[in-house]
């Protein structure tokens, strides 16, 4: 893949505060006008990195591009390109929902009236009209978030950094979340998201890096992912010729409290295979499906050690 397919190129960065690395030679690419997920255990060193990528921290050691320019030296040209979401809200609580969008596009060298008509266009993506000129302090932890993607959106940037963007949404926020970033990576807008909700990435990445004690340690694509999962969850009207079968064919597998199985099968076309063979035994499956999402198995099955 060439410079200008990426949105993203990182090598070897690291960031150290006093004798605390938080990020050590970490390397990975993002691809132009997609969703990657940046998956990793708390103290991973995920919002150190993506801070260092919006440009609002310098790196100790190493080298990026960031929509093709370097934020170290070329602090202006990222910030006016990238739109940063933190996983916390910050802005004063006097300001209303409104002005908190038209100062943000201030800051970007907006016109008042290009700002005035992006904030509109933005409360509404986000379900906020109606508390549009109302203070901040009465919004709610996920109206806050809301308003804190919608600020992010205001320049109408290249490539998004969201941090944990869900945190405090409701279910319904949080479907919407995911169809505003498709749409979002759909019209060309490259998205880099980090998420404790993994099951919920896969709906809505491309591909994910992985992270551990500050160091990128995979990475895959949510379709690779899908094909390599290996846990299945069964579970038959009548376990008892099932765990028969298993034990005849010299399956493990491990109960579960609901009177389903789960064994290890690799790959999806094995899986098919092992669904058929059961049926054809007149073994009555009524629920065959992965055990955990595709992203959610391939972080479990890295061996990392976690801070």
């Amino acid at each position: 893949m060439s410079d200008g397919d990426l949105s993203v190129s990182a090598d070897r960065l690291s960031r150290v505060f006093g004798s605390f690395v938080a990020v050590a030679d970490a390397s990975f690419t993002v691809p132009r006008g997609g969703v990657t997920a940046l998956i990793g255990p708390n103290g991973s060193g995920k919002t150190t990195l993506m801070l260092m990528l919006a440009g609002l921290l310098t790196p100790t050691s190493g080298s990026m591009k960031v929509c093709g320019f370097d934020p170290v030296t070329q602090n202006y040209q990222v910030r006016s390109r990238v739109g940063w979401m933190p996983d916390q809200f910050g802005m004063w609580d006097s300001l209303t929902a409104r002005e908190a969008l038209t100062m943000t596009g201030a800051t970007y060298r907006l016109s008042a009236e290009h700002r005035a008509l992006r904030a509109s266009e933005l409360l509404d993506l986000v379900h906020l009209v109606e508390f549009a000129d109302q203070p901040a302090h009465v919004l709610s932890r996920g109206q806050k978030q809301r308003l804190g993607l919608a600020r992010a959106l205001m320049h109408s940037p290249q490539m998004l950094i969201l941090d944990e963007p869900a945190n405090g949404l409701d279910p319904r926020s949080r479907i919407e979340l995911r169809g505003i970033v498709r749409q979002l990576a759909d019209t060309g807008t490259t998205v880099l998201i980090s998420s404790h909700v993994l099951a919920e990435l896969d709906e809505m990445v491309d591909d994910a890096v992985f992270l551990s004690a500050g160091r990128t340690v995979a990475r895959e694509t949510v379709r690779d992912a899908r094909l390599s999962r290996s846990t299945w969850h069964v579970r038959a009207i009548d376990k008892d010729p099932l765990v028969n079968w298993l034990e005849e064919i010299h399956v493990p597998f491990a109960l579960g409290a609901d009177s389903s199985v789960s064994v290890n099968i690799s790959g999806e076309e094995n899986a098919a295979r092992f669904l058929r063979d059961a049926l054809a035994q007149d073994i009555s499956i009524v629920e065959f499906a992965p055990r955990g999402g595709a992203l959610e198995q391939t972080y479990l099955q890295l061996n990392e050690e976690r801070r």
